[in-house]
């Protein structure tokens, strides 16, 4: 279907129900090194009247360095439209992190952490999420200080994630991690490094306070989506695994939420 017979869409069902559908534009995992000025501009260019909303899942630096976030906020800014993230694991890494906030605040970015913000009636959540594996795997709080405090890691996320959600009053809810909630996401990686890229922990809160689609990042060798055990879709948006199996000219997920 040609875009403009897309937007004829849009229009007719805006008329017919009375509700605007939000686009949604969401990736993660771009890894902005010192190298990478001017590779992801021309990307962000094409969102231009093709995304309401921008989502960023995480791994946004490669090292977490302040000049890595300099040059992503430069990237950004051919963008006018408001843009969403959550930090992932790489961002921490030089333990420049507030900084890292900062620079991408300025740049326009809303980098959640347990907290919520609403678009239009359109409501988003946002935490990192962190590792513990999947189902019956899931690692527990038993045995040595140092799993224990693993595992608070992952409960101290997972209540992040449930905290955002409850304090939002609409229908129209988008969750937004950087590591997997479900293990049908994950799958496509080495199957012994599951229990690092995600948790079932962080299922429980998109079961509790239902959402419209869940998004993620990290397993870059994953798969590009799964349901949640309600049926919430959830899409791995890791930019290397888009440009392989989705688009290499527009790594990124389009969604459009009714």
């Amino acid at each position: 279907m040609a875009e403009s017979e897309q937007e004829s869409e849009r229009r007719k069902r805006e008329q017919r129900d009375g509700s605007k559908p939000m686009r949604i534009a969401a990736v993660g995992d771009l890894h902005v090194t010192k190298e990478s000025s001017g590779r992801l501009r021309p990307i962000f260019a094409q969102l231009e009247g093709r995304a309401d909303v921008l989502l960023l899942c995480g791994d946004l630096t490669d090292y977490g360095l302040v000049e890595e976030a300099h040059i992503l906020a430069r990237e950004l800014s051919v963008l006018k439209i408001p843009m969403l993230g959550v930090l992932g694991n790489h961002d921490f890494e030089s333990g420049h992190v507030d900084k890292v906030v900062e620079i991408l605040s300025e740049a326009g970015v809303r980098v959640l952490d347990g907290d919520s913000h609403e678009i239009g009636d359109v409501g988003f959540a946002g935490a990192k999420g962190f590792a513990g594996g999947f189902g019956r795997g899931t690692l527990g709080p038993w045995g040595e200080p140092a799993v224990k405090s693993f595992v608070k890691e992952a409960l101290d996320e997972s209540l992040k994630l449930e905290s955002a959600l409850a304090r939002l009053r609409m229908d129209r809810r988008i969750a937004l991690l950087h590591y997997a909630p479900i293990k049908a996401t994950v799958e496509g990686e080495p199957a012994e490094i599951y229990p690092f890229l995600g948790c079932s922990r962080l299922e429980e809160p998109l079961e509790r306070y239902p959402v419209s689609f869940a998004f993620h990042g990290h397993a870059h060798r994953g798969s590009l989506e799964g349901r949640t055990r309600v049926g919430t879709p959830v899409y791995n948006v890791a930019m290397p695994l888009l440009r392989r199996q989705l688009s290499p000219d527009l790594p990124i997920r389009l969604v459009e939420l009714e």
